[in-house]
């Protein structure tokens, strides 16, 4: 289907690439597991902020993406890994001076 670019004129065909999706690293490595008590395994798929990231972004399947979530939950409940930003870089609570 022509597309119409500024101008009025078409532009027919793909763009340059077309993107491939990353395979999953543990579907490819079968090696690997998902230990919620590996938090310097987990710290890979959670971003700057504290937030997990996405399948989008980690490049894993929805399967590994569900046990990486649940992984990072349980840590975080069991305090073996933070809630907040602050506690990864080591700013904590302010002192008491």
């Amino acid at each position: 289907m022509p597309r119409f670019v500024k101008g009025g004129k078409k532009r027919e065909g793909r763009g340059r690439y077309a993107a491939r999706r990353r395979p999953c690293a543990f579907c490819v490595d079968k090696g690997l597991v998902i230990d919620y008590k590996d938090p310097a395994r987990l710290r890979r798929y959670v971003s700057d902020r504290g937030r997990i990231e996405s399948r989008r972004k980690t490049g894993s399947c929805a399967r590994h993406q569900r046990a990486i979530a649940a992984a990072i939950k349980r840590a975080r409940y069991l305090a073996l890994f933070p809630y907040t930003p602050e506690h990864i870089y080591g700013g904590g609570l302010p002192s008491r001076d």
